[in-house]
């Protein structure tokens, strides 16, 4: 079994950037319920995407963000290829959609593209890809990889 989890610093350094911006405003407007509200969701979100988490299993390959959060699986015969890929800034960080297919993104431009058999294209973020992408193919038939 694989897994290797990446922190999520572009995430956090960005929630990080906009709580100086609140701890700026709460200081110089005397802060209210309405600040205090937006800074424990900032909280919140750092808590839930602080990592992008990626295991490989004998059934198949899954990912989430933090605790469990958008957690996706895919078994290994839903697979039709993997390869190792780096993502541009138009990629972006946590979960979108682009002319690539779907992308999950914790941080940093290394990704693994996985096509499946139907067409659908996701792009997992990895710091690790190589070593991913080694064991997804791993698991998959020698044809396919």
């Amino acid at each position: 079994m694989y897994q290797h989890k990446q922190t999520a610093w572009a995430i956090l350094i960005i929630l990080l950037w906009v709580g100086g911006f609140l701890g700026l405003a709460f200081y110089l407007m005397e802060g209210d319920g309405p600040m205090m509200l937006f800074a424990a969701i900032l909280v919140i979100l750092a808590f839930l995407f602080h990592g992008l988490t990626v295991r490989v299993d004998e059934q198949g390959v899954e990912w989430f963000f933090g605790p469990g959060i958008a957690k996706k699986r895919l078994a290994f015969d839903e697979i039709k290829s993997v390869a190792v890929v780096s993502n541009s800034f138009r990629h972006g960080v946590g979960i979108r959609i682009t002319h690539d297919g779907w992308v999950y993104n914790a941080s940093g431009f290394a990704a693994v593209a996985i096509e499946l058999h139907d067409g659908t294209f996701y792009r997992v973020g990895s710091n690790d890809a190589d070593n991913l992408a080694k064991h997804i193919s791993a698991h998959l038939p020698a044809q396919e990889q």
